[in-house]
């Protein structure tokens, strides 16, 4: 499952997805657009600049821009920023390992042999999903055709 904090980082860059070119966009706008505590938001946004995904310039022109071009950012870019890792538990992680907890030996896990596989399936779903990518139909509309 997604935290709220992934998944409030991915609404912020789509939301600067959506003014990509027309230069900084404030924190504020961002916020409320998207229904963001503005201070929460100030830490993601920190996290996403670190991480090379957001530029930002202080003052009243100021604001918070993509660093790079929608179709450079993956979900994946961003989950991974924010999660550390797509695997749902960490023996399936391919670049976060850890062993798990009260596990028996990772050669008799047949969890683990499921997870790595269902991680590595999310990795390239998500990897060619970009912030550029129009807005999937939902499948109730495709059904109601």
């Amino acid at each position: 499952m997604l935290s709220q904090r992934t998944r409030y980082a991915i609404r912020a860059l789509l939301h600067l997805s959506d003014r990509y070119g027309k230069g900084p966009v404030q924190l504020a706008e961002i916020a409320a657009a998207q229904n963001i505590p503005a201070k929460f938001l100030t830490v993601i946004l920190s996290e996403m600049a670190r991480a090379g995904l957001v530029d930002t310039q202080r003052g009243k022109d100021g604001g918070y821009w993509l660093a790079r071009r929608p179709s450079e950012i993956s979900y994946g870019d961003v989950i991974r920023q924010t999660r550390g890792s797509l695997a749902l538990v960490p023996c399936a992680s391919r670049l976060a390992y850890e062993p798990c907890k009260n596990c028996v030996t990772q050669e008799d896990c047949r969890i683990r042999f499921v997870m790595l596989q269902v991680r590595d399936e999310m990795a390239r779903i998500l990897d060619t999903m970009r912030l550029s990518d129009p807005l999937p139909v939902p499948l109730e509309d495709v059904a109601a055709e």
